[in-house]
């Protein structure tokens, strides 16, 4: 019997995760890495202990769609499991995690071989297959590697081992995005659970207004491309106030008290690139993929990982 090839991910992200659930589905072996301590990569949760107990934020994409059918069938699927659902506050056919934004990707983690806290700092290949520095034990050698990472990250380690995909990385450009998670202390007055289009504040949206979420007054206040980009070296105590000022221009009132306010800066928010399909190298065995690479979405996410695993399919 021929074994299968042994893949690494780097990324646990849509895209990485997607590509090794397809991969770990058809029978090969998979291991997972990623820097955080869980899955999500933009479509992360992060969760404060106050004293009412644990809250939730979305504070990353807030939100997402599903325009062409295989996405859809992949929605409804993860609708079934009950990790996701629509969101109406914020319009039709817009869609969440449930209970959390990150649910969709514990649930494909979950099957999976992975590593968390792992940052990789970078790659080589010899006649055994590829190998990873900066890991905390050596895992390797890998038959095959997929990169599944933002662009400028994915610029830096793919620079000494593949340096035609590195430039097509380095080529992009992300948007910046500087977020505040916010708890008030009493119902902020606002008839709509959703507000967009200020000079500051970008989007704002109401926590509890999502499907499986908690009754706790918090709000995911995300900046607008220019402000991040022109406040982008503040730090996180600096820009929270900012924040907290511009969510209250865009409201036209003062907000109630804020218990919590911890500003998050997403230097890589939103890749602005057009889409393309996934990269591979055949005669090194390394793939990448990415948000990056599909258009910056939650969905072009899912459908370069997917493509990238379809390719390593016989």
């Amino acid at each position: 019997m021929v074994s299968k090839p042994r893949t690494a991910v780097i990324g646990a992200g849509m895209a990485g995760l997607t590509c090794a659930t397809a991969l770990h589905a058809a029978g090969h072996s998979v291991l997972v890495l990623d820097k955080a301590r869980g899955p999500g990569g933009r479509m992360s949760t992060r969760r404060q202990a106050l004293g009412e107990g644990e809250v939730a934020f979305d504070h990353g994409a807030p939100a997402f769609t599903a325009l062409e059918a295989d996405f859809q069938a992949q929605v409804q699927f993860w609708s079934l499991q009950g990790l996701a659902a629509p969101w109406p506050a914020a319009g039709p056919g817009q869609f969440v995690g449930v209970p959390a934004m990150n649910a969709p990707l514990k649930a494909m983690a979950a099957d999976l071989d992975t590593r968390w806290s792992q940052t990789i700092s970078g790659l080589s290949r010899d006649s055994a297959g590829w190998r990873l520095a900066g890991t905390t034990q050596d895992e390797g050698p890998f038959d095959r590697l997929v990169v599944a990472i933002p662009a400028e990250q994915a610029a830096v380690l793919l620079a000494p081992v593949q340096p035609d995909f590195a430039a097509l990385a380095r080529a992009v450009r992300s948007a910046p995005c500087w977020t505040l998670m916010a708890v008030f202390d009493q119902p902020v007055q606002s008839a709509e659970a959703v507000l967009a289009g200020g000079a500051v504040v970008a989007f704002a949206s109401r926590e509890a207004s999502k499907p499986g979420r908690a009754a706790t007054e918090a709000w995911v206040i995300h900046a607008t491309p220019d402000w991040s980009r022109d406040h982008l070296e503040l730090t996180a105590d600096e820009a929270a106030p900012r924040l907290l000022a511009g969510f209250e221009a865009l409201l036209g009132s003062a907000a109630p008290l804020a218990v919590s306010a911890v500003a998050h800066r997403w230097r890589y928010a939103r890749p602005l690139a057009a889409p393309r399909p996934a990269l591979w190298d055949a005669a090194s065995r390394l793939g990448v993929c990415g948000d990056w690479l599909g258009g910056g979405s939650v969905e072009g996410a899912w459908r370069s990982g997917f493509e990238m695993a379809a390719g390593l399919l016989p």
